[in-house]
């Protein structure tokens, strides 16, 4: 089908703001994973050359403290029987480490989330839960190292709040020799990852208390680009894609994307080995396997996430 261009979507008024909420209708559980045809699933596994296998989750400790106020994980393994261990899991945040953001997660205030559904996430009776996204986010992956691009030109920090503009993602396409294509799976390194790994306890407690970040610019010009691209969904190895704090006079980011564009958003990937063979042979796509969880209802996943060289 054919989709309009991100200056050709109609406007909420009051927001400002362009939304998809008609391109496949008012019905809609997938947003832009809808681009991800059978078609050209079958055509990304032609990605697949040498075998090679990155997971792209981060271990579920690592972030500690968690972020944005929530509570680390506990585990508790015990015996079932003289033979048998069994364990449990509690204060299990999905998004407290590698995940998908679903449609649930965001709201347009009160013009609601995707496709102006208005009802609350408990009340959602089947719509917009994360399990219609369970059978897979599936396809040719393409990563943009933008961590490499900037240092090369500045004095970058993904540990401060740097904005990475929709000319930076162009310009890292384009220096990196990698074609866009409607349906890719887009995966955004920024460093961040690494130079979290690189903090000390105390700079930790910070990051925990004063989530401070590198990222996208929450700006049209990178919601039209990303649109504009028809691309099937967007991951990032920082927190939240965007950067952080962000701006309140450019706006929010995850507003443009996921209630009124109807995006897959992916955090905290894991990206930096993945990365470095890209780099090593110069090639940029790949095929990656994402499997969100069957919880009926949930705003989120665990990202369950792998790419295949």
């Amino acid at each position: 089908m054919s989709v309009p261009r991100y200056g050709d979507l109609p406007v909420i008024e009051a927001l400002g703001l362009p939304h998809a909420w008609d391109v496949w209708g008012r019905e809609d559980n997938l947003g832009t994973l809808n681009h991800l045809t059978s078609a050209r699933v079958a055509a990304a596994a032609a990605e697949i050359a040498t075998g090679q296998r990155f997971a792209l989750s981060l271990p579920s400790d690592l972030i500690d403290p968690p972020l944005f106020g929530r509570k680390p994980m506990t585990r508790d393994v015990f015996a079932g029987s003289r033979n048998e261990w069994d364990e449990r899991f509690d204060s299990v945040y999905p998004q407290a480490a590698s995940q998908w953001d679903g449609l649930l997660h965001v709201r347009a205030r009160e013009h609601g989330f995707w496709t102006g559904y208005t009802g609350d996430p408990p009340d959602a009776g089947g719509r917009l839960g994360i399990e219609h996204w369970s059978h897979g986010i599936t396809g040719r992956g393409v990563l943009l190292d933008i961590d490499a691009l900037r240092r090369a030109r500045d004095d970058w920090d993904p540990l401060t709040p740097e904005i990475v503009t929709a000319a930076d993602l162009r310009e890292a396409a384009a220096v990196q020799g990698v074609e866009v294509r409607a349906g890719d799976i887009l995966c955004l390194r920024y460093g961040w990852g690494a130079a979290y790994r690189g903090l000390d306890a105390a700079g930790r407690i910070a990051m925990a208390d004063t989530p401070t970040f590198a990222g996208l610019e929450g700006s049209a010009e990178v919601a039209e680009q990303l649109w504009n691209w028809n691309i099937a969904a967007v991951a990032a190895d920082n927190p939240a894609i965007e950067r952080a704090p962000g701006d309140p006079a450019v706006g929010s980011l995850h507003r443009r994307l996921l209630p009124l564009l109807g995006f897959a958003l992916g955090e905290l990937f894991d990206l930096d080995d993945l990365a470095a063979a890209c780099r090593a042979d110069g090639r940029w796509s790949f095929f990656l396997v994402g499997v969100p969880h069957r919880v009926p209802g949930s705003v989120a996943s665990a990202a369950n996430a792998v790419a295949l060289r």
